[in-house]
């Protein structure tokens, strides 16, 4: 990816390249919002409560600045990371989003062939719409993860594992913060949510563990498999000595996503885990919860390199790519922005927005006197909280 930045900006000038997508987010966003209903805009824009944790995550990113350096010579430049002994092109991964045929017909599908045409990570979750395998058949050897929600019957968690496995996924993310839906103001007030209606129930209606605990298959009778969905999906009785029933049902790496505390940082650790993604879902989970970004150096602080640690929630451009790498993140997860991409034009609009990040990460990166992602570190940034450099 030398130079990918530069490639793309020209290409877009002389008009080689024609946008499907509108390049800045929040013409993104509006352009999302004109074309879907309510129930699905706010189901994918919106959050808990009053949005508080939503626009603690972007306060977080605008309070650490970019301190650029010069007369570096960043004429070549280098986005390659290392997770887990395979090497990417860059440190971008798609977040896992349930559900995404609420604003496309293709939906995963769509995002998952866009993920592989431009070797970024897939992250598949369990609430999609279409099953992980389908997914899978379209990416071909391209990298996926898969995100589990740890359901109240085992069985159905381990089932998952497993098909996970060997449907080629080289990853497990289990998502910790979404035992139950969180109080949000915007669904409610539209009575809407997707799964009650079969779908985002992909990954369920085609588990054998799960169709075994029906009277009648799905395809004849939704409503029971919706009401089975509703009693097994979260799971709040979860502790941290569970963890190991994970490890007894897959070989793969598994992260966990929702890490906010230093102390559940360590307790990973000591559980044997082997990433943390600093995450809190989003701004959709807790109302009023600090900042992600706020909480990474502290997280990282406390791992010390010992497992790699990713970041999620508020990503929206390069810049902000940028301040979480330099902050400890070894990647980093886009959620929202590619599924406005994803709602305006399908496969290529999430394709574009992956190549705008990129390009915009790339470019950032240069003009602030850096050459690759591993050596981001700390001291390229200035807390306006404090008003003070952070020493690398």
């Amino acid at each position: 990816m030398n130079q990918y930045g530069n490639t793309v900006q020209n290409e877009i000038y002389q008009g080689k390249v024609r946008p499907s997508i509108p390049f800045r987010f929040e013409e993104l966003e509006q352009r999302a919002r004109e074309k879907l209903e309510d129930g699905p805009f706010y189901y994918v824009a919106g959050g808990a409560g009053g949005e508080e944790t939503m626009r603690a995550n972007r306060n977080a990113l605008e309070r650490w600045q970019i301190v650029p350096r010069m007369l570096r010579n960043t004429e070549n430049r280098n986005l390659q990371v290392s997770l887990f002994g395979e090497y990417y092109p860059s440190p971008l991964l798609l977040a896992p989003i349930g559900v995404q045929s609420i604003v496309h017909p293709e939906g995963e599908l769509a995002s998952a062939r866009a993920a592989a045409s431009m070797n970024v990570p897939f992250i598949a979750s369990s609430a999609s719409t279409f099953s992980l395998e389908e997914i899978a058949s379209v990416m071909g050897d391209a990298p996926r993860w898969f995100q589990l929600y740890w359901s109240r019957e085992p069985e159905i968690a381990a089932s998952m594992l497993r098909r996970a496995e060997s449907a080629g996924y080289s990853a497990i993310v289990v998502t910790l913060d979404a035992p139950m839906m969180a109080w949000r103001e915007s669904d409610l007030e539209n009575a809407y949510l997707p799964f009650l209606w079969g779908e985002g129930v992909g990954n369920y209606v085609s588990d054998p563990v799960f169709r075994s605990m029906l009277k009648d298959p799905p395809e004849s009778d939704k409503k029971a498999a919706a009401s089975l969905w509703a009693r097994v999906f979260g799971n709040a009785a979860l502790t941290w000595e569970d963890l190991g029933f994970l490890r007894e049902h897959t070989r793969l790496p598994i992260l966990l996503k929702g890490i906010l505390h230093p102390d559940d940082a360590q307790l990973a650790i000591d559980h044997g885990v082997d990433g943390i993604i600093v995450s809190n879902h989003g701004g959709r989970q807790v109302d009023g919860a600090m900042g992600a970004l706020d909480s990474l150096p502290l997280i990282c602080q406390v791992v010390n390199h010992r497992i790699p640690v990713l970041f999620d929630s508020g990503i929206r451009r390069g810049a902000d790519v940028v301040k979480a790498l330099s902050l400890g993140a070894s990647s980093v997860l886009l959620g929202r922005p590619y599924m406005y991409g994803l709602t305006l034009a399908g496969e290529q609009g999430v394709k574009d927005v992956i190549r705008n990040v990129l390009a915009d990460l790339d470019l950032t990166m240069a003009l602030s006197g850096q050459t690759s992602v591993s050596a981001l570190k700390r001291s390229l940034l200035i807390n306006m909280k404090d008003s003070q450099w952070q020493k690398a």
